[in-house]
């Protein structure tokens, strides 16, 4: 990546986190120089001179820029470390306030749900992580897991399985024997297997393959593709004993990979 490129990512996220355009620009600016002048700034950002002083005083505000009272005035960025930190913290704030505030917003519908046929679907890698680790991280009895893609073996995902519940047992299948060896070297408490599914492999000619298949406590799913070209992950959820995607997978777990397994 080149350094205009790298400069364009560094203000895109900047701003994503909350700086305007010209606050970002200039702090990327001072990371390159060791001190800057408003007119050093100009020319280095392509922000417009008197709007430097005012983008200045909006990150000396955040802690990002400190600021020397001479003539001219000279600014410069804190230690990258200290800048990753502080919008880190600032970051964690805000979320914090949304979930508050999300909590404290009441709720116009009823809190009887049913869980038939309740399924939903998600995309994303970072949504579907977020929802596997909740499902892990609630299971009482049993977690089957059965991956098809070494991709998706991160290590969150190690880390939440090797720290379930030892009353919880930990069953995970690969697609691929080499896949299946890692993953026992990875969780060596669970009990592992290759996957007797050939769909989860892709090699049928489509464009998609099956990434995870989680089953928990035998009464919520989880099941995700991924776009071979993109990475792109999908994936459909599941929850309730009655529901019909539950009972399916179950009878696939324990018919296609768990033959000994009661499928009860």
């Amino acid at each position: 990546m080149s350094t205009e490129d790298s400069q364009e990512d560094a203000i895109d996220v900047l701003q994503q986190l909350g700086l305007k355009e010209y606050e970002a620009k200039c702090f990327v600016g001072l990371t390159r120089v060791s001190t800057g002048t408003a007119k050093k700034l100009r020319e280095i950002t392509d922000v417009p001179r008197t709007r430097v002083y005012d983008a200045i005083r909006v990150l000396e505000a955040q802690g990002l820029v400190e600021i020397q009272h001479s003539s001219p005035q000279r600014f410069r960025a804190v230690p990258l470390a200290e800048a990753t930190e502080t919008l880190r913290a600032q970051y964690q704030s805000r979320i914090d306030r949304l979930t508050n505030a999300l909590e404290r917003t009441e709720r116009i519908d009823s809190d009887e749900q049913s869980s038939v046929q309740n399924v939903w679907a998600m995309t994303g890698a970072d949504a579907i992580a977020n929802r596997t680790h909740k499902l892990i991280d609630d299971a009482d009895d049993e977690i089957v897991l059965v991956l098809g893609d070494d991709s998706l073996l991160t290590d969150r995902f190690v880390e939440d399985l090797n720290t379930t519940d030892e009353d919880v047992d930990v069953l995970i299948g690969a697609a691929t024997e080499p896949l299946q060896q890692r993953m026992r070297a990875a969780v060596p408490n669970a009990t592992t297997f290759v996957s007797g599914l050939e769909w989860l492999r892709g090699d049928d000619g489509e464009n998609l393959v099956i990434g995870r298949l989680l089953l928990v406590d035998r009464s919520s799913i989880l099941v995700s593709t991924l776009v071979p070209d993109t990475g792109e992950e999908h994936a459909i959820f599941g929850s309730g004993f009655q529901n019909g995607l539950i009972v399916i997978s179950r009878r696939l777990l324990s018919q296609g990979l768990l033959p000994t397994q009661d499928s009860d």
